[in-house]
């Protein structure tokens, strides 16, 4: 990273850190600690809520996800707005009604004080062991990329949310988390433009969508079913967005005190209501952008060299392996490969400017043919990196996004979208 991205990271961590402890300084009770006073409109809690629910897991993997996979991913989503309704009717309003800090001393309140430790030891433990995810995972992506200490990079990032978390409550985490947002959005939309921005000239935003809905990348909806009747180890599809999907949502956001917490901060029943509702309409389109971005990364990588794998550290442990003369000619023909889809796409791309469709035809078939085999080469190479030696990681869908971060986007914005994994 260059020292004006260094600049940018430091100065964006410390100002949301020091807004959110700036907005708490009037929390001084255990109900401004916990609730915020009960005080917050509709609008803080629905960013506090998605704020809650957003990690960085979300803003590196999604778009990798899709870069992969396509962006059937979205359907995950499609059974939280009806959980949303089904919350906001029968659970917030027995919380509210209550006055209780937490969903586990209305469970004493409906049973006894066995039940309510035992449900909160489960949520302290479970949300640990999440927390503990949602700070590691990333880390190793960035130790990996960038070259950082791992220990040190857990420690930085763990730190920061412990500040302002024990420092000012539920009001700061509000706060902070809205300002996160705003600077999360802020990026992601700047990475997405800079990445249409980097196509040929004659490539514009809704060629990049052609091209990438060609290729397949744009399957929104999937039913799942197929010539053999509905596949039932497919993950994301329609059926298991909206069951499977609300279910999760409704055990997320109807019990789990990270969520229930967020939402009790409002300062009337209609206000939690209006941040829950609006929380399952906002949350759909805002992955849907999120995987949009892994999409147009794609179709970038069409008209640009790519890597044959997005991850550094795991390239070279097969360079020090029995594999290494291999992977070096796997290497040379995933190039090759590279050069001539360059020119299909171009070609495609010419094509239907010129309203050619014979030619465009013709050029997306090669530039088909020509993905399915440099996607051959590619799990070639994740084959040998999860056999025994060298015993590597052979998935890189997380490593895809930052790696198309620091190898093509200016300085600068390279350390803004860092600090957004940092924040979220």
């Amino acid at each position: 990273m260059s020292q004006l991205d260094w600049i940018v990271l430091v100065v964006t961590l410390l100002a949301i850190v020091a807004y959110g402890l700036y907005k708490s300084r009037t929390t001084h009770n255990l109900d401004g600690y916990f609730l915020s006073n009960r005080s917050l409109p509709w609008g803080l809690v629905l960013l506090s809520i998605m704020g809650t629910q957003a990690s960085a897991i979300t803003f590196l993997s999604a778009p990798g996800q899709a870069y992969t996979d396509g962006m059937r991913f979205v359907q995950y989503y499609f059974g939280i707005p009806l959980a949303m309704v089904v919350i906001s009717i029968f659970f917030v309003p027995i919380f509210r009604n209550l006055k209780v800090y937490t969903a586990y001393e209305y469970l004493e309140n409906r049973f006894d004080g066995k039940t309510r430790t035992l449900t909160s030891f489960l949520f302290l433990l479970q949300r640990g062991l999440s927390t503990g995810i949602s700070v590691f995972a990333p880390s190793i992506i960035l130790s990996s990329l960038l070259g950082w200490d791992i220990i040190w990079t857990n420690l930085f990032m763990g730190g920061l949310l412990i500040i302002y978390t024990m420092t000012g409550g539920a009001k700061a985490v509000a706060y902070t988390q809205q300002l996160q947002l705003i600077v999360v959005f802020t990026g992601m939309f700047l990475a997405g433009y800079m990445v249409v921005n980097m196509l040929p000239e004659n490539v514009g935003f809704t060629d990049a969508l052609e091209v990438g809905g060609k290729m397949g990348k744009l399957n929104v909806i999937t039913t799942g079913i197929t010539e053999k009747g509905f596949n039932w180890s497919d993950q994301y599809n329609l059926l298991s967005g909206i069951i499977g999907g609300f279910f999760l949502a409704l055990s997320y956001f109807g019990t789990d005190q990270s969520q229930v917490g967020r939402y009790l901060t409002a300062k009337s029943l209609r206000e939690s209501r209006m941040g829950l509702l609006m929380n399952g309409i906002v949350k759909v389109p805002m992955q849907f952008l999120i995987l949009l971005i892994g999409v147009l990364v794609f179709t970038f990588y069409q008209f640009n060299k790519a890597p044959i794998f997005f991850n550094d550290v795991q390239v070279k442990k097969i360079e020090q392996s029995a594999y290494r003369d291999s992977f070096y000619l796997v290497q040379q023909q995933y190039d090759s490969i590279g050069a001539l889809k360059q020119n299909a796409v171009i070609a495609y791309a010419d094509a239907r400017h010129n309203s050619n469709e014979g030619l465009a035809d013709q050029s997306l078939l090669t530039l088909k043919e020509l993905q399915k085999n440099s996607e051959g080469l590619r799990n070639r190479v994740k084959g040998w990196l999860n056999e025994k030696i060298p015993g590597g990681d052979g998935n890189d869908t997380n490593y895809i996004f930052l790696r198309f971060v620091v190898d093509n986007l200016p300085v600068g914005l390279v350390g803004l979208l860092i600090a957004i994994i940092f924040l979220a």
